[in-house]
């Protein structure tokens, strides 16, 4: 059973590792905190910064030289030690997350850009030695289980090498074309990576990566492991490098075994993808990256997305909260959790914009998290006019409408998650409970309201009376209980 007691050992081969079960708590907890932050939050320009402040013409490159200097210069090494997270608070934050609804949080311990934010024992480069000059990793997980989160990590320091070829260029042109970037020191390789012949454009999975590469990507994600002992862990891609990889998951889910007396707790989140590493069905959590499913997953699976950029930007831009709860919804009602960043300012706090979603999220959750939290999918996962595609997607592409729902269940319970008020505000029709199991209905209530609701079951489904009250908009749950066979 899912976080049972365990007698088998994981060895490092597909087969093994398929024997893995999803535990418990990730199918109940629905909703986990991403945190994209880091060097690139200061500069606040592009979620690339990095590699694309290298690259003449570019709008981060336009910034970086107006900003900075030139990337001859000044690089990315340098703008490191501006970033000093001076009002970081993380038992306030992961508590505002708590409130918002997260079972979890996964902030990222090391980007493309190479940087670990840990006391790593392999990379110098770290936000222990240099920049805040904090263990940014163990304080997110001290505040994590202070508030009964679970912990986890995403590591994306697998392509480095090819992600920072552009500091190893130049200018094609202007007074300084042909003067070589900070990248092409040898002194500087410890942060920008082993020198690459993939060429510029190439910015995933190294292809031929050596040896020395992949085993310090072993040897820095087992650091990881091993000392913050993470219940999640999160690749940016599949399975990188796949001999050392397979090894890599192995030891987590040996290892969280052992931590976990005998259950195996971890979950791994990989991405089926034709540029960055292996997958194989069954040995994880598949995780889809802005993107969804159409229908329901028997085994559960998880959405990564953001509630803008992953970086924060002055000029960032978020989604509605009333779309990502939507959002929510329609992830949990086919098996699947989301893990929504929140991007942080540079010295560690929420803007005004993310601060609000936060907490017009813990207002829904607060009324109707009942049709969330611990659920599982009905036998449909919905009904209504508005299609989820799966396919990448930058921003949030469905409008829904009032003759949309999402249903979960809990136990004997059915929820009828409707996406949006309906503009009469009077009635809504769920039409998959027409006939006989629509007669088998025996309450209905509306999460949030305390009063009781008008209903009836007819030939085109259950038709709920709405409560006369001010305008409301988004979704909302209804709660629909059955009479005993």
């Amino acid at each position: 059973m899912p976080g049972g007691v365990r007698d088998e050992v994981f060895d490092a081969t597909w087969e093994s590792l398929q024997s893995y079960e999803c535990p418990a708590w990730f199918r109940d907890a629905k909703l986990g905190i991403f945190l994209h932050w880091g060097p690139s939050s200061v500069a606040a320009a592009d979620d690339w910064y990095g590699r694309h402040m290298y690259v003449q013409g570019h709008p981060a490159y336009e910034f970086h030289v107006r900003t900075y200097g030139h990337p001859s210069k000044f690089g990315f090494k340098d703008l490191i030690p501006l970033w000093k997270a001076e009002n970081f608070d993380p038992d306030h934050l992961v508590r505002t997350f708590r409130q918002a609804g997260a079972g979890y949080i996964v902030p990222v311990a090391s980007f493309h850009d190479n940087y670990d934010l840990w006391n790593s024992a392999h990379q110098w480069w770290n936000s222990v030695n240099v920049g805040p000059k904090k263990d940014i990793c163990a304080l997110w997980k001290r505040a994590a289980l202070d508030h009964g989160l679970r912990f986890g990590v995403s590591t994306h320091m697998d392509r480095v090498p090819s992600w920072f070829n552009t500091s190893r260029g130049s200018d094609s042109s202007g007074p300084l074309a042909g003067v070589p970037y900070d990248g092409s020191d040898p002194a500087n390789a410890a942060l920008y990576g082993p020198p690459n012949d993939e060429g510029m454009e190439w910015a995933y999975l190294p292809r031929n990566a050596p040896e020395s590469w992949k085993r310090t990507w072993h040897l820095r994600n087992r650091d990881l492991i091993d000392n913050y002992r993470p219940d999640l862990l999160y690749f940016d891609g599949g399975i990188p490098y796949v001999e050392q990889g397979l090894e890599l998951v192995s030891h987590f889910y040996n290892e969280n075994t052992r931590w976990h007396d005998g259950r195996l707790e971890a979950v791994l989140n990989i991405k089926k993808t034709r540029v960055s590493g292996a997958y194989r069905e069954g040995m994880c959590v598949q995780d889809l990256e802005r993107s969804k499913l159409e229908g329901i997953k028997a085994e559960p699976w998880q959405t990564d997305t953001s509630i803008g950029t992953w970086f924060w930007r002055r000029d960032g831009v978020y989604e509605p909260s009333r779309v990502i709860i939507q959002m929510l919804a329609d992830i949990v009602s086919k098996n699947g959790n989301l893990l929504l960043n929140i991007p942080l300012r540079p010295d560690g706090t929420l803007d005004d914009g993310s601060a609000a979603i936060l907490s017009d999220m813990a207002r829904w959750m607060s009324t109707a998290g009942e049709a969330i939290f611990g659920t599982r999918p009905w036998i449909a996962h919905g009904e209504g006019p508005t299609r989820v595609v799966e396919e990448y997607s930058e921003e949030v592409t469905e409008r829904f409408t009032p003759r949309d729902f999402r249903f979960t269940t809990l136990g004997d319970v059915l929820y009828a998650i409707c996406m949006e008020w309906p503009t009469d505000g009077e009635a809504v029709t769920v039409e998959s409970l027409s006939g006989q199991r629509g007669s088998a209905v025996s309450r209905v209530s509306l999460l949030g309201y305390g009063g009781p609701l008008s209903w009836q079951t007819t030939a085109k489904g259950l038709r709920v009376e709405l409560p006369r009250q001010e305008s409301r908009e988004g979704a909302f749950a209804l709660k629909i209980e059955f009479r005993s066979a």
